[in-house]
Order: structure tokens, then C-alpha cells, then sequence
């Protein structure tokens, strides 16, 4: 009985655990946050926040972990932005820049032009896209965490696809005006994830 009472409790995620999946992954975890909030404030509170609901919430299947980790830090950055998601309100512009700014990258981070796009769609659309096709949920789970209907959630996610496209486009664009060949080489998956999303729309 002991033996078996041992398996049973090594099954679930400790806090330690966390704490090693937050530290392995913050990177990640930490674009995550970033891509959904638009405000790198708000993204490291959403960050701490995942990490002290993760370590004091319910027991979660070990193999669940990370995934886990990944949808506390989702939940924690809608509510963050909950009044600009249901009123489709765009995301925080930080700085007296504003767009500038976030086309440059927050904090000096250099991001790729794609997330740039990603971060200056309006609040919903944005998490509409991240949560459907980068982090994978289903509509039905998109629109219950979202509080939004099915409709709404697909609208919005055309939208998005939409002005990606369009933006994706107008950089090409340039970069072919001004024979600039340079490549970004800081891939992540949220950058890959949006860039072979981009080249399937028609």
C-alpha cells in the first residue's frame, strides 16, 4: 500500500517542478505573456502570476505540467486585458512612442517583424489568433476563456489573419524595394507558428 500510495502522489506536479518549468521555459512563457498583453508590464505580471497560481493551485498530472504552465499564463493575461477583450479594444501601447516603440521591439528584445504585427492587433483578435493557432485550443475553448461567442471568435480570427497577411506583405514589399536579404534568426515558435500560418492563407 505504501508503494502504490508513493506512485499515486509522484504522479502530480509539485511545486518544484513549477518552479523548474517556469525557469526553463521563462523565455517562452515569458513571450507568451508578452504577444497576448502587448505591455511587457503586464506580461511579467501575468508571468508571476501563472508561476504563484501554479505552485499553490490544484495538483496537476505531471505530463500536464507544461502545458499546464502555458494555460495559467493565458488565463492570467485575459484577465489583465478582460475590459479591452470584450470591448475589442486594441492592446496598450507602452511608452510615450507608442507603435514605434512596439515595432522596435519592447525593451530592446528585437523581435521579428511578424510579432511586431501580432502585437498591435486589436486585444481580441490578438489572443484569438495566439490561442487558436499557436497554442492550439479548440474554438470551444478559445470562446469560453475569451467569454465570447464561437462567431465572434471566428470574426475576429479572420480579422487577424487578414491584417497579418497584409503587414507580412508590406515588409516583403520593402525588403524587395531595398534588396535587404537580412534574416531574423531569434526563431521561436510563437514566430514560427505565425509565419507558417501566413503562408497557407490564401
Amino acid at each position: 500500500m505504501k508503494q502504490i500510495s508513493k506512485q499515486r502522489t509522484t504522479l502530480y506536479a509539485t511545486g518544484g517542478d513549477f518552479c523548474r518549468i517556469f525557469k526553463e521555459d521563462m523565455q517562452s512563457l515569458y513571450l507568451l505573456a508578452l504577444v497576448l498583453t502587448a505591455d511587457p508590464v503586464k506580461a511579467e505580471q501575468s508571468f508571476v502570476a501563472g508561476l504563484d497560481d501554479c505552485t499553490s493551485g490544484n495538483p496537476v498530472f505531471e505530463e500536464w505540467a507544461r502545458s499546464w504552465a502555458r494555460r495559467v499564463i493565458v488565463k492570467n493575461a485575459i484577465r489583465s486585458l478582460a475590459p479591452d477583450i470584450a470591448q475589442n479594444n486594441p492592446g496598450v501601447v507602452y511608452g510615450n512612442e507608442g507603435s514605434a516603440k512596439l515595432a522596435a521591439g519592447p525593451a530592446g528584445l528585437g523581435l521579428p517583424a511578424e510579432l511586431s504585427a501580432l502585437l498591435q492587433l486589436p486585444a481580441r483578435e490578438r489572443f484569438a489568433f495566439v490561442m487558436s493557432f499557436c497554442e492550439g485550443y479548440s474554438d470551444h475553448d478559445c470562446a469560453l476563456l475569451l467569454g465570447c461567442t464561437r462567431e465572434s471568435l471566428a470574426a475576429a480570427r479572420l480579422s487577424a489573419f487578414q491584417q497579418l497577411k497584409d503587414s507580412v506583405a508590406a515588409r516583403n514589399d520593402l525588403r524587395a524595394q531595398t534588396a535587404t536579404t537580412a534574416q531574423d534568426d531569434r526563431g521561436n515558435y510563437i514566430d514560427r507558428a505565425l509565419s507558417a500560418r501566413l503562408a497557407t492563407v490564401a
